[in-house]
């Protein structure tokens, strides 16, 4: 069994090395080449995905759905070029802090931004 991460960081070397070298045959290389435009739709549809077999399916498809999300996360960091350990770093930082006290320190998002 591989350790926590690891696989993380496996597919996010995949991931970089389709935006580095795009292959025709490659979903994430056209997902890449089509941007936030075509990556947040899947990032949005694999999340409701996930939420919905949470409701009502098995343990496996809720994993099997989880498993997309976090492959169209990954994809679209990398389409703006930032690395997971950006995210990681961010939640270390949240450790100790109350999840409530957390939300309520971050700053006012723009009109209309999702929160």
């Amino acid at each position: 069994m591989r350790r926590l991460g690891e696989t993380l960081e496996a597919l996010e070397q995949v991931v970089a090395a389709r935006k580095a070298a795009p292959s025709e045959r490659s979903y994430t290389s056209r997902l890449l080449a089509g941007g936030v435009g075509a990556i947040g739709p899947k990032v949005t549809e694999e999340a409701g995905e996930l939420v919905a077999a949470a409701a009502a399916e098995s343990d496996d498809r809720v994993s099997a759905e989880a498993a997309d999300l976090i492959y169209h996360m990954l994809v679209l960091l990398a389409s703006r070029g930032i690395p997971f350990a950006s995210v990681e770093n961010v939640l270390a930082g949240r450790f100790g802090i109350s999840g409530l006290d957390e939300k309520a320190a971050r700053r006012p998002s723009a009109p209309g931004a999702a929160s």
